[in-house]
């Protein structure tokens, strides 16, 4: 800085002198330059945002029937289902279901398994409708006591409600009805099938 203002002097008290005829004086050396400022780096531009994987739109859950008696049935049904947009909703279940049956002179017991289909759409947070095909496997029995095992479909469609328990988990209840009503379905005529259940992304 001092000798920049130096030779800012030297150059303002000589400016004005006439030429000599002797060769002028050298002039004073410049100041050097001052070296350039670095140029600002961009700025740097924010991470892309880490695209949303697909386990976070995939739910899960199932429910477990109990029922004690001359009647006994202990049934399993898991489930996985796909938010295809924050309405709309579908999946698929796996059913098994133990049956011991009292109420006949010999009793009766059989596995039954099967499997079901469903769609669901959120009218609120809360509420849905369900539209489900269905179909189990059932030990059938016949009047004599023979029994042979035959698929019996269903056409479940109701609606649920759900409710929020812990973080991105909900317990849910359903009312279903059967509209297929095939002649070898265990329930009664238009009888609601009521479900319980837990469910964690729904």
């Amino acid at each position: 800085m001092i000798r920049v203002a130096v030779a800012a002097l030297l150059v303002c008290l000589t400016f004005p002198l006439p030429a000599r005829a002797e060769s002028p004086a050298p002039a004073a050396p410049s100041a050097p330059a001052a070296p350039p400022a670095p140029a600002e780096s961009p700025a740097q531009a924010a991470p892309p945002a880490a695209a949303k994987t697909g386990v976070k739109r995939i739910y899960y859950g199932g429910s477990i029937g109990l029922i004690f008696g001359d009647y006994t049935s202990v049934s399993v049904e898991p489930m996985v289902g796909y938010n295809f947009t924050p309405k709309f909703s579908a999946g698929g279940r796996v059913s098994y279901e133990y049956v011991r049956d009292h109420r006949y002179t010999e009793t009766h017991s059989s596995h039954n398994y099967g499997f079901g289909t469903f769609g669901r759409y959120r009218f609120i947070p809360e509420l849905y409708g369900h539209a489900e095909f269905a179909a189990m496997n059932y030990d059938l029995y016949t009047a004599s006591g023979a029994s042979t095992r035959d698929w019996v479909p269903f056409l479940y469609l109701g609606g649920g409600y759900t409710q929020r328990i812990a973080k991105n988990v909900s317990a849910y209840a359903e009312i279903l009805v059967d509209v297929w009503q095939d002649d070898n379905s265990p329930y009664q005529d238009w009888a609601p099938q009521y479900c319980f259940g837990i469910g964690v992304g729904f």
